[in-house]
């Protein structure tokens, strides 16, 4: 397989990329569905996580090269890895992966410190890490409020 085809492939997580609207919204759905089929069971849903953020950093840079710009719309692995992040340790609860995926698309979009900064570095590891921080801040408003939340209800 060219190596080409196998950076698009990757890159844009099998073509999903290549939706005309919002592709980084179904990026970020894709990894629902990835935390979905995990069971929600940490371990695996780690293994996944890892291996796709390794994929993510080995493609990013020859796929800003192949579309031509960086973070080009059609490389969405950097959302799939964001929202596996965003969910990680957290209960597949319904209403949380939906906040999960809500809040991640908002701090994603917005882009809140060091993101910004993060998606300035080089040689395509800020197309995955203003993702990766944006996953971060998301785990961290979730898991501060579900704790908060048991608190006040025991």
């Amino acid at each position: 397989m060219p190596r080409r085809f196998l950076v698009k492939t990757l890159s844009t997580f099998f073509f999903i990329g290549y939706l005309p609207l919002i592709p980084g919204t179904f990026g970020s759905i894709a990894g629902l569905m990835l935390f979905w089929l995990s069971g929600a069971n940490p371990a695996f849903h780690l293994v996944i996580l890892s291996a796709l953020l390794f994929i993510g950093l080995a493609v990013a840079k020859d796929a800003e090269v192949i579309f031509g710009r960086k973070d080009s719309s059609r490389i969405v692995i950097d959302e799939v890895c964001g929202m596996l992040i965003a969910l990680l340790f957290l209960p597949a609860d319904i209403r949380v992966v939906i906040t999960a995926f809500l809040l991640f698309r908002i701090l994603d979009a917005f882009k809140a410190w060091p993101a910004s900064k993060a998606e300035e570095l080089p040689q395509g590891i800020g197309v995955m890490a203003d993702d990766i921080v944006a996953g971060i801040y998301t785990n961290i408003i979730l898991q501060v409020v579900l704790r908060a939340a048991s608190l006040t209800f025991s």
